[in-house]
């Protein structure tokens, strides 16, 4: 078995499932530590090319391991390309209304709102490093093997030319939104991890190492976490030899 079928294996349960909006796709499974007392959260946004066939599902299995070690963690799902107001700017208001919903109830689940990190995988980097560009409230902001360059996406056409379907077009002609949606060219003052594997065949591992340069050359704190070996999927897999190091990051980012 390879990191690629966390995709398909069933998650554990999560502890609930609370609503943030009234369409179907806005919703967040939260998952609680067992000990008392205020803890620290991981909001988790998933990837998947921002496509509508992709669901939060496959990372409930990172969000179950992380809770095993003392952190809330809260798995969103969003509207995604294929949903009736999926897309850009949709996909984004429904992550910043999942943040702010969360923020705002922090006390009724116990969360730290002092000891909050925001979190995406592949497009969820990209959807993860624009909610901390966009909202001063964030302070940590982790990428895993995210799409956080959308300009480079559009020139490796990856998935398809996926982010012209998520921004509703080329760069020429929808020239602001790839100016509001891309990490890249957006200024963040959150503490930044970019965790990404160097045998990553789907979001190459150049996207967060010519990041980290980019944003370290304009003072952004940021960081490269480099995974020898490791692919696309192993860094959501609690089961891979790379989660480890995705572990300590995120630790390292609540702490």
């Amino acid at each position: 078995m390879n990191s690629e079928d966390i995709l398909s294996l069933a998650p554990p349960k999560a502890d609930m499932r609370v609503s943030y909006g009234r369409d179907p796709n806005q919703f967040v499974d939260l998952r609680l530590p067992k000990a008392k007392g205020l803890h620290s959260l991981l909001i988790n946004v998933h990837g998947g090319f921002w496509r509508a066939q992709y669901d939060l599902a496959h990372a409930g299995h990172l969000c179950a391991a992380l809770t095993a070690k003392g952190i809330a963690t809260a798995n969103l799902e969003y509207r995604r390309v294929g949903n009736p107001g999926g897309g850009w700017p949709g996909t984004f208001e429904d992550v910043r209304a999942a943040y702010r919903f969360l923020m705002q109830n922090a006390g009724q689940y116990e969360f730290d709102a002092k000891s909050v990190v925001v979190m995406g995988h592949s497009a969820g980097g990209q959807l993860a490093l624009c909610l901390a560009a966009h909202e001063p409230e964030v302070k940590r902001a982790i990428s895993l093997a995210g799409v956080v360059d959308l300009l480079e996406a559009y020139r490796l056409h990856l998935s398809n030319n996926a982010v012209v379907e998520f921004l509703g077009g080329k760069p020429e002609d929808v020239a602001d939104h790839y100016r509001e949606a891309n990490p890249m060219k957006l200024s963040i003052a959150a503490r930044q991890w970019l965790v990404h594997g160097t045998e990553d065949d789907i979001v190459p591992f150049a996207f967060s190492k010519d990041y980290v340069a980019a944003k370290q050359k304009a003072r952004e704190d940021v960081r490269l976490v480099e995974i020898r070996g490791a692919g696309h999927f192993d860094v959501i897999d609690p089961r891979s030899g790379a989660w480890g190091r995705v572990e300590g990051a995120v630790v390292e980012a609540v702490g």
